[in-house]
């Protein structure tokens, strides 16, 4: 989405600055690698920042754009492009002061316009965003997204150049931490100067980051990231260059570590085990869920909720997460394992409160009557449906297993064909409906519940399979509108029943990444899912 959604969708929180300036004495350049060797496991889908669903997208972006605020690696907001954030006293109003000094990479000045336009085409249903449920606060938002009125008539707008302001239909308690993380300003005259071709390779686009993309043509599996002179903190950066490569196998990438030709590599469980006591081992906690999405309107007997129960509770996530990574956690629920309701974690106090979903639950019996009523409420004597995902080898491990598993649990009544394809290939499937189980993943867009939860309201872009539920949008309704944190815990607890009980998707495991990274690595940013270099510095 990463985002947004942030979506399907990685690896992610951004490190604390340095504070050191760079030098050109020789002493200095004697000290520090300029160079690092990195690697993602899929393609990029698009460098567009209003178009972007895709981790890897997401990544890329967190180093070559930057938005009003930012996300240190403690979790803090930070000032970006904005140096300041201001709210009303009814918290309905908030403005912006830009620092003059911020610049994209042809020169152009950054300005209040780029961050209106920026939202005006992300809402523009024209636009064809899957981002949009993000600020549907924002004043005229839902009526612009509806096509009702000019995108010019959102809430959204440049005082002068370095002050914008956002007016809200009312409060939202998390709205400078979405400012950090989901609003990325876009440059008007470079989108209509490439038209179609804006996003779609490294050269079609200008960036306003830490970072520029360089050679990444549309299709390929390396490109870099280069040292931005344009930014506004670049004597603060201390890396020239970052070369990208897309390893789906984490065998070979391992092996290209120990060759030392990649600086970071990415551990499937086998080696997470064997590897785990060597001092470059590291863990990188995301605020992820990986998850099954069932088209409800692609297969009509994935509609059936018995059968979607039946297939939630056949699955062992404990023993699936630890197949597939060796510091992956079993997920109950669609929220993030880190997500907040002021100081409260969301899913430790949803765990408390004993609401958790007994379908979330491992139990072979139950699975098979739920089958067993699926079958009867359907008139069908078998179901069978396609598992598709991703081509790299994680993904393959989590479709062979749950293929393998619901034919073992649920018999001969159940065909699971599994269809592994490229990415860019499966998400445009998923968006365009034209699926029948999916699995995917998500990633927190901002640090609170609604973030993810939202995504399944009924209308919504990243609410696949078309499910709707009156109770659970009326419930989330109200969480985005009430200040009080614990009415707001009670909302939101309510919605994520709602959601665990119907099964519109299925949680599988929040996921823990396992790296070998060199130790000469210091300040590796990682929020959200993604790696962020802006602060990284290489000892030799």
């Amino acid at each position: 989405m990463k985002k947004w959604v942030k979506l399907f969708g990685g690896m992610a929180t951004t490190a604390m600055a340095v504070g050191m300036s760079a030098c050109s004495n020789s002493s200095t350049q004697a000290k520090y690698d300029k160079t690092l060797s990195w690697m993602t496991t899929s393609e990029i889908q698009t460098l567009d920042q209003n178009k972007m669903v895709d981790t890897t997208s997401g990544e890329q972006a967190d180093n070559v754009f930057e938005g009003l605020n930012r996300i240190d690696n403690h979790g803090n907001v930070k000032p970006a492009v904005a140096t300041k954030s201001v709210p009303s006293k009814d918290g309905k109003t908030w403005t912006f002061t830009l620092r003059k000094n911020a610049r994209w990479s042809n020169g152009d000045p950054v300005t209040a316009d780029d961050f209106v336009y920026s939202l005006q085409r992300t809402l523009d249903p024209k636009t064809h965003s899957q981002q949009q449920n993000i600020y549907q606060a924002v004043k005229n938002a839902d009526e612009v997204v509806a096509g009702k009125v000019s995108s010019t008539k959102l809430g959204v707008e440049a005082k002068d150049k370095h002050t914008l302001v956002v007016h809200l239909k009312h409060p939202v308690p998390y709205f400078k931490t979405m400012t950090a993380s989901t609003w990325d300003p876009v440059n008007k005259k470079v989108v209509e100067k490439y038209g179609k071709k804006y996003g779609t390779t490294s050269k079609y686009m200008v960036y306003n980051g830490p970072y520029v993309h360089k050679g990444w043509t549309g299709s390929n599996l390396t490109w870099k990231l280069k040292k931005n002179p344009y930014y506004w903190d670049h004597q603060n950066v201390k890396l020239d260059t970052v070369n990208y490569t897309v390893q789906k196998t984490p065998s070979t990438d391992y092996n290209l570590y120990q060759s030392k030709k990649l600086d970071g590599a990415f551990l499937d469980t086998q080696a997470s085990k064997q590897l785990k006591h060597q001092k470059d081992y590291r863990v990188f906690n995301l605020d992820r869920t990986e998850y099954l999405t069932y088209s409800l309107t692609n297969n009509k007997d994935l509609a059936n909720t018995n059968l979607r129960r039946a297939i939630s509770m056949a699955l062992n996530r404990k023993v699936l997460a630890a197949t597939v990574g060796g510091a992956n956690t079993p997920a109950t629920t669609f929220t993030g394992p880190q997500e907040t309701v002021g100081t409260t974690n969301f899913n430790q106090h949803f765990a408390k409160t004993n609401a958790t979903s007994k379908y979330t639950n491992y139990d072979k019996k139950a699975a098979r009557t739920l089958f067993n009523q699926a079958l009867e409420e359907l008139h069908k004597s078998k179901i069978e449906f396609t598992l598709a995902g991703d081509d790299d080898d994680v993904s393959k491990k989590v479709m062979e297993y749950v293929q393998s598993q619901l034919e073992s649990v649920l018999g001969k009544k159940i065909n699971v064909n599994i269809k592994p394809m490229p990415k860019t290939t499966r998400v445009s499937n998923m968006l365009n409906g034209k699926y029948d189980v999916d699995f995917t993943g998500l990633t927190t867009s901002y640090n609170d519940p609604n973030s993810m939860l939202t995504t399944m309201k009924t209308g919504e872009n990243y609410n696949f399979g078309k499910w709707s539920n009156k109770k659970f949008d009326h419930y989330l309704d109200a969480s985005n509108k009430e200040m009080n944190s614990e009415k707001r815990l009670a909302d939101l607890t309510k919605a994520e029943e709602i959601l665990d009980n119907e099964q519109p998707l299925t949680p599988l495991y929040h996921d823990g990444q396992a790296w070998m990274v060199r130790e000469n690595i210091h300040n590796l940013g990682f929020t959200s899912g993604n790696f962020n270099f802006r602060d990284t510095y290489v000892t030799k």
